[in-house]
C-alpha cells in the first residue's frame, strides 16, 4: 500500500485531531467546494458498523472484497494499538452529482469508511452496471490518514491500493497528482483554521441531483442571452445569476407541489424586478406570474408579450396586496426587503415569499448595526429572519449557488399560526413595525421604488387590510432616475485640486514608503485615509460625505496617482511591478498603444514621471495625447 503524498502541519497546532475530522466532512459533504466539476453530492445509508462487516457494507459480491482491500483497510496499527470497540467504523454512501452529466443514469457511488481509532478515511468507489448491480473498482480505491508523533508533530498522508492502475475522468475520479497537489493542502488548512460558517449550507433546502439536472437544461436553454444584452451590467453575470434563481425557485416549487400534491403551477409576482429576466424564465418555464419594476429596462422589449413587466412603482400599503399570488419575490429588492414577509402575510394566508437580501436596508430607511459580534450581513439576514417570524411565517434558510457575495435566501413557506388567530397576528406584525419606525439612528435613504398613488395589484381581501390607511406612511423612496454616488459625477475641478493637495503633503514627506529601494525620485511618505481627511475643508469632507465611499473612493477613482493598501495612502511608482500591475491589472504598454488620459506626474510631479513617454500608459505633453475610439461608457443605473 504505497504512500503517495504526505504534508505536514503547522507546529503547535492545537486543531488536531478534531480539525481532521472537520475538514474530512467538508471533502465528504461538500466536494464540489474543491472539484469545481461536481454540483455536489448525495449521501445515504448513513450507519455505524465495525470492521468485520465491510464486506455486507460494501453491497458488493463477498468474492470482490479481497484480502489485499481488507489489509489495505485495518493494516496500519501500530505494535501499541488495537482496534477499539468503543469507537465502530463509520459508513456512507455518497453519489456523485456532475456538473454537467456524461454518465447517464448510472452516477458513480463511493463508500466512505471513516476508522476513528486509525484516524483515517477511505474511498471506496463502486461501478453500477445497467442490471444496477454494483462492483468494487478496485484501481482507485484511496485512503487519508492523520499520523503524530507524541501528539506533536502532525502529517497528513495519502495512500493509494494500486496506484499504477488510478483511473482518471476528471469528475468522480480526479487526477492522482490532484489529490496532492490541491486536496491535501486544503485539508490541513481546513483541519488547523476550523472556521465554522455563519450560514447554512448550500442547497440545504433542495435535492442536489435535481437542481444540477434543472440547472443545466435552463443554462443551455438560455445562454444565448448573453450575446444579446443590451444592457450596460455583465451579461456574464446577471444570466447565469438569475438562471440559477430560477432553478432553485422551480425546483423548490416542483418540490412544494409534490408534497401538497398540487396540480397547477405556482404563480408569483417579483417585486423590483429589474431587467425581468427571472420572469422571463419562471413564465417560460410554466409559471404565471409577473415582474415589477420602477425603470423599464431596454431588455424588456425582447421578452415578447407573453412576459409580464410593470414599469410602476410600489409603496408599502393596502393597495399594494396580491391576493392572487402564490409568491412573492424579492430578488435584491433594496428597500422592499424587509417589506416583502409583511406584504406577503398580509396578502393572503396562503401567499408565500422568497427573498434574497443584498443591500442593508430597515423599514423606513437604512439598517443600523446593533451587534458587532456578529458580521454586518450576518446580522442583517438574522434582521430579515425576525422580520419574518414576525410576520407570521416559519421561516427557513438557505445559500444560493450563484455568482455572488451576497447569496444567503430566507423562504417562508407556511404560516405558524392558525388562520383563525389572523387579527391577532395582525396586531403584531403592527406593533412591530412601529417600533422599528421610532427606533433611534434609523436613518433615510431613497429606494427605488415611489409612491405614485395608484394601486399595485388590486385590494386584497377585506379581513386582510390594516386598520392603517397607507402602512407603509414614512417609507422614503427615490427617485426614478437613480443618483450616481461614487464621485465620478463630482466637478472635475473639485476632484483635481484634492487629488493635488493630498498629493503635494505626501510628496512634502519625502521618505521611502517602504514598497523598494529608495531612489532619486521622490514618492513621499504615506498617511491614514483618516489623516488625509483632516488635509480637507469641513465643506469638501460633506460634498465627498454624500457619495458611495467618500474620500476614499475618490482615491482609488484616481489610481493612476495614488496606492491605497491598508488604509493608508502612497504615492503610485509605476516602475514597481507590485504598484502598476497588481493593483490596477494593467497590462504594459504595448508599442503605438493609444494614450488618452494626461500623466498626472509629467504635469504635476517635481521631478516629472518616473518612466519614459514610450513605456508610460499615459500621455506626456498635448502631443502624445490620442482621443479615444471607444463608444463613451453608460453610466450603470441597473440595480438588479
Amino acid at each position: 500500500m504505497p504512500k503517495l503524498f504526505d504534508i505536514k502541519f503547522p507546529g503547535d497546532c492545537r486543531t488536531l485531531p478534531e480539525g481532521f475530522w472537520s475538514a474530512v466532512d467538508v471533502w465528504i459533504k461538500k466536494p464540489h467546494v474543491v472539484n469545481k466539476r461536481l454540483c455536489g453530492v448525495k449521501e445515504t445509508e448513513s450507519r455505524d458498523v465495525d470492521g468485520e462487516d465491510v464486506r455486507l457494507l460494501l453491497g458488493v459480491p463477498v468474492s470482490e472484497v479481497s484480502h489485499d482491500v481488507l489489509t489495505f483497510l485495518t493494516s496500519k496499527l501500530s505494535p501499541t494499538q488495537t482496534h477499539e470497540r468503543d469507537k465502530p467504523w463509520s459508513s456512507t454512501v455518497r453519489t456523485f452529482i456532475p456538473k454537467v452529466n456524461s454518465y447517464g443514469t448510472s452516477l458513480h457511488k463511493e463508500v466512505v469508511l471513516r476508522d476513528f481509532s486509525r484516524q483515517q478515511v477511505t474511498f471506496l468507489p463502486l461501478e453500477e452496471d445497467a442490471e444496477g448491480q454494483l462492483s468494487l473498482k478496485k484501481g482507485n480505491i484511496y485512503q487519508i490518514q492523520l499520523c503524530s508523533q507524541d501528539c506533536e508533530e502532525w502529517s497528513l498522508e495519502l495512500h493509494v491500493l494500486t496506484p499504477d492502475v488510478w483511473f482518471s475522468d476528471g469528475v468522480a475520479y480526479p487526477k492522482l497528482p490532484w489529490l496532492s497537489s490541491d486536496l491535501l493542502p486544503k485539508l490541513v488548512r481546513w483541519a488547523t483554521e476550523r472556521k465554522s460558517s455563519e450560514f447554512k449550507s448550500t442547497l440545504s433546502l433542495l435535492p442536489v441531483e435535481k437542481y444540477s439536472l434543472v440547472y443545466q437544461q435552463l443554462k443551455d436553454k438560455y445562454k444565448a442571452m448573453v450575446k444579446v444584452w443590451p444592457e450596460v451590467t455583465d451579461p456574464e453575470k446577471f444570466v447565469y445569476e438569475d438562471v440559477a434563481i430560477a432553478t432553485y425557485l422551480l425546483v423548490l416549487w416542483a418540490e412544494e407541489r409534490a408534497e401538497k400534491g398540487l396540480t397547477s403551477r405556482q404563480s408569483f409576482v417579483d417585486l423590483g424586478c429589474g431587467n425581468g429576466l427571472l420572469v422571463h424564465i419562471l413564465t417560460n418555464e410554466g409559471h404565471p406570474g409577473k415582474g415589477i419594476d420602477v425603470r423599464r429596462r431596454k431588455i424588456w422589449d425582447t421578452y415578447g408579450p407573453q412576459t409580464l413587466l410593470e414599469e410602476k412603482a410600489i409603496t408599502p400599503s393596502e393597495s399594494c396586496l396580491f391576493p392572487g399570488a402564490d409568491w412573492l419575490i424579492g430578488n435584491h429588492s433594496d428597500e422592499l426587503t424587509p417589506w416583502i414577509p409583511v406584504i406577503a402575510a398580509r396578502s393572503s394566508y396562503s401567499c408565500r415569499y422568497f427573498v434574497l437580501p443584498c443591500c442593508f436596508f430597515d423599514f423606513y430607511g437604512k439598517y443600523q448595526r446593533r451587534q458587532c459580534k456578529k458580521s454586518q450581513y450576518k446580522e442583517y439576514i438574522d434582521f430579515i429572519s425576525e422580520v419574518s417570524r414576525v410576520s407570521g411565517f416559519n421561516t427557513e434558510e438557505d445559500c444560493l449557488r450563484i455568482p455572488s457575495t451576497k447569496r444567503v435566501c430566507l423562504v417562508g413557506k407556511s404560516r405558524n399560526y392558525q388562520r383563525s388567530d389572523e387579527a391577532e397576528a395582525e396586531q403584531r406584525r403592527a406593533r412591530y413595525i412601529q417600533s422599528r419606525k421610532t427606533t433611534p439612528g434609523v436613518t433615510g435613504q431613497g429606494s427605488d421604488i415611489r409612491n405614485d398613488g395608484d394601486g399595485c395589484h388590486g385590494n386584497a381581501d377585506s379581513d386582510r387590510i390594516p386598520s392603517e390607511c397607507s402602512w407603509g406612511a414614512g417609507f422614503q423612496p427615490r427617485d426614478r432616475v437613480e443618483m450616481v454616488r461614487n464621485c465620478a459625477a463630482l466637478p472635475r475641478d473639485f476632484v483635481d485640486g484634492v487629488v493635488l493637495k493630498v498629493a503635494n503633503v505626501l510628496l512634502g514627506m519625502t521618505v521611502d514608503d517602504g514598497a523598494g529601494s529608495s531612489s532619486d525620485w521622490n514618492r513621499g511618505g504615506s498617511l491614514s485615509v483618516s489623516e488625509v481627511a483632516g488635509l480637507l475643508e469641513q465643506e469638501t469632507l460633506q460634498l465627498l460625505k454624500k457619495e458611495c465611499g467618500g474620500l476614499q473612493t475618490l482615491l482609488k477613482n484616481n489610481h493612476q496617482v495614488f496606492r491605497v493598501e491598508g488604509g493608508r495612502v502612497y504615492i503610485r511608482d509605476w516602475r514597481d511591478r507590485k504598484s502598476s500591475r497588481a493593483d490596477t491589472k494593467r497590462k504594459p504598454v504595448a508599442p503605438g498603444a493609444l494614450k488618452t488620459r494626461p500623466c498626472w506626474f509629467h504635469a504635476h510631479h517635481p521631478q516629472g514621471c518616473p518612466l519614459q513617454a514610450e513605456h508610460c500608459a499615459f500621455a506626456h505633453g498635448p502631443g502624445d495625447l490620442r482621443p479615444s475610439t471607444r463608444p463613451l461608457k453608460k453610466i450603470k443605473n441597473d440595480a438588479f
